[in-house]
């Protein structure tokens, strides 16, 4: 809205200051001040309301340390950051930008029905909430769009790009401006185009494959996101520092100067979404405020589904999706230990008859609860992991 409006002004009026509103950098700055101040100040607002509604979080009984001082604690926490993220979204980017377009659309379908989710459980007192299949069913169409989107949409391109002592020569890559190339960490020529993977002879096929990928992603880190929000601060803190590294690649990805200093693709119109990011770094942190132990309000599906989903469509967007297993090690450690218990579990019983585990609870962060570390060490450190791993993310664009 401001975007268009300050444009605006400083084509027909020359307004002065008006350029700011077209500087990537002052938009992703004054997005993330905006929606920090939303999460924090009326954060608090949206807290006590949902106190008075008693919409509270059901706590199980898993016998660990502190469950019984969570009760009463509120849920649905997510709507403080997908508000937090959206209104300066609305306000500050783009909308001609595809990448904005495909965000909201994610953000908003996720939402629901992780909005719906919460209320079941909440409303209607079943702990089960929003059929597991109806959420998968809901991630499946969101990986659909997603597929459909970035291979048939024209606004979405890969360049090659050469930077000589005179200027910069930009030119399309091969079947003319579109290509399902992205990026494989610690290779040489660091690129993957799943059109050569999949060795499809016709083209009319290759966004199958594709769209597969695609949805597998989504639904995978969505769900995994779900599974992390078990402790105080844990999701939202690991996400907030996920969603930083990705406004990193995003905005190198969208920099033809620095895209070609460290020889990765251009990706044309993607810098916008480092607005997006901002706005989402600011609703988490904000969130964080109230999030962190003791909580005072919990994240609930329509913030942990929702999170998820923007976090691997980001990665998607930015064709940074392979590295997902090291960006979201935590995600990814939290899941296949769910994984593994079960399976194990299962294996076992069907043998001997009598079911074994291999850890004393899952996800993995209630193992250490049972173990005897406290909440907040568990969480302390597995942000100290996130940090880790996002900067060894980083490191792979130089090291092939």
């Amino acid at each position: 809205m401001f975007y268009y409006l300050f444009e605006y002004l400083e084509k027909n009026y020359q307004l002065a200051g008006a350029s700011l509103f077209q500087y990537l950098s002052f938009r992703s700055a004054i997005t993330f001040i905006l929606a920090l101040f939303i999460s924090t100040i009326f954060g608090k607002k949206i807290i006590n309301f949902l106190k008075s509604k008693q919409i509270d979080e059901n706590i199980r009984k898993l016998d660990l340390p502190g469950e019984n001082a969570k009760k009463g604690t509120p849920t649905m926490g997510g709507i403080i950051i997908i508000l937090s993220t959206i209104i300066p979204i609305l306000l500050f980017a783009d909308f001609k930008n595809i990448y904005i377009i495909v965000l909201i659309i994610t953000t908003v379908w996720l939402g629901i029905f992780g909005f719906v989710d919460d209320y079941i459980k909440v409303f209607k007192k079943n702990k089960s909430g929003l059929k597991g299949s109806i959420k998968i069913l809901a991630q499946v169409i969101l990986g659909l769009f997603i597929g459909f989107t970035v291979y048939f949409h024209p606004d979405i391109t890969t360049r090659n790009n050469e930077i000589n002592d005179k200027k910069i020569e930009i030119t399309l890559d091969e079947n003319e401006n579109k290509s399902l190339r992205t990026t494989v960490p610690f290779f040489k020529d660091n690129e993957l185009d799943y059109v050569k993977v999949f060795k499809m002879n016709s083209e009319n096929f290759n966004w199958i494959f594709y769209v597969f990928i695609v949805t597998f992603i989504i639904v995978s880190l969505s769900n995994g996101t779900n599974l992390t929000d078990g402790l105080d601060g844990l999701a939202a803190g690991s996400s907030s520092i996920i969603v930083f590294t990705l406004g990193i690649f995003s905005w190198i990805s969208g920099n033809i100067i620095f895209s070609d200093y460290l020889n990765i693709m251009y990706l044309p119109g993607i810098g916008e979404i480092v607005v997006f990011v901002a706005a989402l770094l600011g609703g988490l942190i904000g969130f964080l405020w109230y999030n962190t132990y003791p909580a005072q309000i919990f994240m609930g599906d329509t913030g942990s589904l929702t999170v998820g989903g923007i976090i691997a469509v980001i990665a998607i967007l930015v064709r940074k999706e392979l590295i997902l297993p090291i960006l979201c090690g935590v995600f990814l450690i939290e899941t296949l230990s769910v994984i593994i218990q079960v399976s194990f579990f299962k294996y076992t019983k069907k043998k001997f008859g009598i079911g074994r585990r291999i850890f004393l609870m899952t996800p993995i962060h209630h193992h250490f609860q049972k173990k005897g570390y406290s909440e907040s060490k568990i969480v302390a450190r597995f942000w100290i992991i996130s940090i880790m791993l996002a900067i060894l993310s980083l490191i792979t664009l130089k090291i092939r």
